[in-house]
């Protein structure tokens, strides 16, 4: 895993992560865009409904400003145990995700990567800061800043019209 970030972040366009592929991302890149960012994993009993309902999302409203972050994370029952290639094989194959795949991360604890500390730097839930499980879901606003957090069990359909008042457009 290879994050870097700056020592004082003021919103997720101040970080550098590497892609599934080991290439440097900046994801300033994204300024003025709709992010959901989700922890990701294959072999969990979420995989099938997550990853279809969040290609439904990103094909419906990717050409309107949204775009899915996903970073794979073996933390939660070790249901992403494989390396990135195999899990970028995974997710484009089975899945045909359009979307980027980051580097597997943590999401928790002293190694948790610095974007998932920015992301949790919120008061949320009754678990406090930490991720619960796989596919708890970020809603980023277009200036890089958390709106809103979903827990792993929020289908991502469910959340489409907090996606669409962000972008400014009708559910479609």
């Amino acid at each position: 895993m290879s994050t870097e970030s700056s020592k004082d972040p003021k919103s997720i366009y101040d970080f550098t992560l590497k892609d599934g592929k080991g290439n440097d991302v900046d994801l300033a890149t994204y300024k003025g865009k709709v992010l959901l960012i989700v922890n990701v994993a294959s072999k969990c009993g979420m995989t099938n409904s997550n990853y279809v309902e969040l290609n439904q999302l990103y094909d419906k409203y990717k050409h309107k400003g949204l775009e899915i972050l996903a970073f794979p994370s073996n933390q939660f029952g070790e249901e992403e145990p494989g390396t990135n290639d195999q899990i970028l094989d995974f997710v484009c194959t089975r899945f045909k995700s359009e979307f980027p795949i980051f580097d597997k991360i943590e999401v928790n604890g002293d190694n948790s990567a610095p974007l998932y500390k920015f992301l949790k730097s919120g008061k949320w839930g009754i678990f406090g800061d930490d991720i619960q499980w796989n596919f708890s879901k970020f809603l980023v606003d277009k200036d890089g800043q958390v709106v809103d957090r979903y827990y792993p069990t929020t289908s991502p359909l469910s959340i489409e019209r907090d996606i669409c008042k962000l972008l400014g457009v009708e559910v479609e």
